[in-house]
């Protein structure tokens, strides 16, 4: 059974919210980023997110991640949390969009983000480390308990606006 197109739209501010949700329900993000030769690269990193939906992390600038990003601003995230169980409703977060350190008042406004879902940094050795930000231009949300089984919604998202742009409905069982 092929996946189905659905015209169910669903209001910006539930996915506005839904979205709220799912960035909250980890702390952690899988970022994948593009080297400049083509290759993809994944790496586990902590991030906050702000009210425009940006997220931003800490980071080395000599990382692989770091180095593609600012060679290739093209970034996917996703986010879930790793405690779900096969066979139960599920639901993530996967977040396409751009990437780039952060100099001066920018990394001033991320560390003000960072720093409020994770006080304790602050108390780390984050020497020689950068803040990056990410800001989505689209996202795939995934929730079953909020939108059914098998239903992903992909949305826009401009200034932390989320505007509806289509429905996937996938057969049980794929």
């Amino acid at each position: 059974m092929a996946i189905a197109r659905s015209g169910r739209r669903v209001a910006s501010q539930r996915l506005r919210a839904l979205a709220g949700q799912l960035l909250d329900a980890s702390t952690l993000c899988a970022l994948a980023t593009v080297s400049p030769g083509g290759r993809a690269h994944v790496n586990t990193a902590y991030f906050a997110w702000s009210s425009r939906l940006d997220l931003v992390w800490l980071s080395d600038p000599h990382a692989r991640h770091s180095s593609n990003v600012r060679t290739c601003r093209t970034v996917a995230v996703a986010v879930y949390d790793s405690h779900q169980t096969w066979g139960n409703p599920d639901r993530g977060i996967q977040l396409m969009g751009t990437a780039r350190e952060l100099l001066g008042r920018a990394a001033g406004d991320a560390e003000k983000v960072y720093g409020g879902r994770f006080p304790e940094y602050r108390d780390a050795d984050s020497a020689g480390y950068r803040f990056y930000r990410f800001r989505p231009r689209r996202v795939k949300l995934f929730d079953e308990h909020a939108l059914g089984s098998g239903v992903f919604v992909t949305a826009r998202v401009s200034r932390g606006e989320v505007t509806w742009e289509q429905t996937e409905i996938y057969p049980a069982g794929t």
